[in-house]
Formats: structure tokens, C-alpha cells, sequence
């Protein structure tokens, strides 16, 4: 692809790497409106951005960068693509896309290509088309479900992974600096033609919000997971117009499950006065 402009819409929930530290999966819109996925993006380049004040959320800036597909790769989904120079020494920032007129412009570029029915997309998820990212637009979102993690903690050969460090930043710390995630969130909802699914939400932004709300709430979990569902559920639900950002994972995607989504993003302009009146 060469050099490529990307709308970035997606960054999902960090997990450790075996060889990055930890890393963060990002995914975003073309200028002509096709989806693609960038990996590896490691979560130190991210956080380097922001402390350097050169962002303040990575979400809806257009960035610049060479991006090609590796034959190496083993993730054989058509929208994945790793960046040529893993230290983004080439990307450029070309500015933020911002809410006003709510969200008009946002509207336009991450709506341009709306499924409406699970079914449909699911086929399309097949071979020979492999479609593994998407702007869903559900008909009745149903349920917001929250569900505790059986281990709370990242699995032990993740921690001691970390803690061999990286052998280019010996004066990094070795401990993983993100916490895994206690729950699990998941939406559930009807398509088009009632199909309901119930897919679990991944993208960066509720796990921030759990972790402030916790803050929030100095500690108190039960509180902290009431402020969480008040916002997806009571707020969401109530006063957006929300689409669903559905991507899949390399491993149940090749595995050909079912049903390979997951919700990567939540895309929520407020409800216009028209939707409002009935």
C-alpha cells in the first residue's frame, strides 16, 4: 500500500506480546471509506503521543505512515496490514475530525458502508471475501451484560514474558503496565430481520472507563460497574444513535466460528430530533 491516510476509529483493550510490550490493535477508515487494521501498534507509542501532548485521544486523528502486507504474516484477513518501520518514525499527524454539527463529519466517513444484517455479513466474512472489519447498525439493542473474568489476572506466562523486558529499552520497567480487565462487557441485539447476537465489547475506551470509574469510586466495584452500565446502557441507549464497530479476531476468524466478531468500537453521535420524537 505504500503510503497510506488513515481516519483511525479503533483501538482496542492492550494485551501483552511475546514480542512488543504490550500491544494495542487499531483499525480505521480509508479516504475512501474501506476499512483497515494496523498491527503491531505498541501501547508505548500511543502513550508517547499523548505525553508528548501531541494528542490528546489517538481516536479520530488522520495519520499518515507506510503500511505494507508482509507475506510472513499469518493473519491472512484482507484489511490487516503491519506498519513498515515499527518505531513510526514516519507517521505524520494530520489533525484531528472533531463533533461538530454532531458528528456530521464523522458520520460521513464512518458510515459510508452500513451493514444491516448479521446474516449478510457473516457470508461476507467467508471465503472468498474474508471481510473482518465492519460498521454495523443494529435494529434494538436489547441489553448491555456484564460478566466477571474467572482469572482476574493476565496468565502467568504473559507476566513472566514481561518480565524478561525488552531487550532494545533495558530502562523500561518489566512489569505490565496495563491491568488485565476484570469483566467482560458484551452488548446484545437484533438485526434487520430479529437475528439477535451478543458480542462482546473490546475497544480501549470502556476499559479506560471502567478503571476511572473505579478510581471514581475509590475502589467500590460493585459501584464502579453501575457507573459503567449507566453510561453504555442508560445513556447510550437513551439518547444515541449508536453503531457498532465489529471486527474479528485473527484466531476464530481462521478457525471459521460462527460467528468471529467482537465489538471494537462504539460509534455514538447523539440522537436527532426526528429519532427523539418516537
Amino acid at each position: 500500500m505504500a503510503r497510506t491516510r488513515v481516519l483511525i476509529t479503533v483501538a482496542t483493550y492492550p494485551l501483552p506480546s511475546r514480542r512488543y510490550d504490550e500491544l494495542v490493535c487499531t483499525a480505521g477508515i480509508l479516504e475512501n471509506g474501506q476499512w483497515i487494521r494496523i498491527y503491531p501498534v505498541p501501547l508505548s507509542f500511543l502513550t508517547g503521543l499523548r505525553k508528548d501532548g501531541k494528542i490528546e485521544s489517538f481516536k479520530y486523528n488522520w495519520i499518515e505512515l507506510d503500511l505494507e502486507k508482509r507475506a510472513n504474516s499469518n493473519d491472512f484477513r484482507p484489511e490487516s496490514h503491519s506498519p513498515t518501520y515499527y518505531d513510526f518514525r514516519d507517521i505524520i499527524l494530520h489533525g484531528k475530525v472533531g463533533t461538530e454539527n454532531n458528528w456530521a463529519e464523522r458520520k460521513r466517513l464512518c458510515t459510508s458502508n452500513v451493514y444491516t444484517n448479521m446474516k449478510m455479513l457473516l457470508s461476507h466474512s467467508r471465503d472468498p471475501q474474508n471481510t473482518s472489519l465492519a460498521t454495523f447498525k443494529p435494529t434494538e439493542i436489547l441489553d448491555f451484560y456484564i460478566k466477571e473474568e474467572e482469572n482476574r489476572e493476565w496468565k502467568d506466562e504473559w507476566k513472566e514474558l514481561r518480565k524478561q523486558g525488552d531487550l532494545f529499552e533495558q530502562d523500561r520497567d518489566p512489569e505490565i503496565v496495563i491491568p488485565k480487565l476484570p469483566y467482560k462487557f458484551y452488548y446484545r441485539f437484533r438485526d434487520d430481520e430479529g437475528t439477535e447476537s451478543r458480542l462482546m465489547i473490546e475497544d480501549w475506551e470502556i476499559g479506560a472507563l471502567y478503571w476511572n470509574c473505579l478510581r471514581s469510586t475509590e475502589g467500590n466495584e460493585p459501584e464502579a460497574l453501575k457507573l459503567v452500565r449507566d453510561k453504555y446502557e442508560r445513556s447510550f441507549l437513551n439518547e444515541k444513535d449508536i453503531y457498532l464497530f465489529l471486527g474479528t479476531t485473527n484466531e476464530w476468524h481462521r478457525r471459521r466460528a460462527k460467528n468471529p466478531f467482537v465489538i471494537i468500537g462504539v460509534f455514538y453521535p447523539k440522537k436527532s430530533q426526528q429519532d427523539t420524537l418516537f
